[in-house]
């Protein structure tokens, strides 16, 4: 089981996305830091470069609150919203997260560690696409 300080520090982040709805592709290249909050706490914050098919390269960030409690990671949206949860260091499938009619569900690999990856299939109405997420270590 992986500790709230093993994910401490940078991380380079390699994602692709395949948007069926749009029928495309897209990359995103960039940089996450895990910085500590509080004594059972990370704040994640990523940011990179992101293109869509042939459309243009755009500057790209995110957050979140990742908390710690009983083996498990609670992943909080930046205003406090929780997002999902999983087992650090487990393989596997995390809790799904609805956002109204469309469905996200995350699959986390941690086999390869400190090479780690997450794969997020999201369906509904108004969204159909998958995104794998690759971390290494800087």
């Amino acid at each position: 089981m992986l500790e709230r300080a093993d994910f401490l520090g940078d991380w380079t982040i390699s994602r692709e996305i395949l948007d069926r709805r749009a029928g495309q592709t897209g990359q995103f290249g960039g940089m996450a830091r895990f910085l500590a909050e509080g004594a059972a706490a990370l704040r994640y914050a990523e940011e990179g470069q992101m293109r869509m098919g042939d459309g243009p390269v755009l500057l790209a960030r995110r957050g979140y609150l990742w908390r710690f409690a009983a083996g498990r990671v609670a992943v909080c949206f930046e205003d406090g919203r929780d997002f999902h949860s999983f087992v650090a260091g487990v393989s596997g499938a995390g809790t799904d997260h609805p956002c109204g009619a469309d469905l996200y569900r995350v699959t986390y690999d941690f086999a390869h560690w400190p090479l780690w990856s997450a794969r997020w299939e999201v369906r509904g109405p108004r969204k159909d696409y998958a995104m794998l997420s690759q971390y290494r270590r800087c």
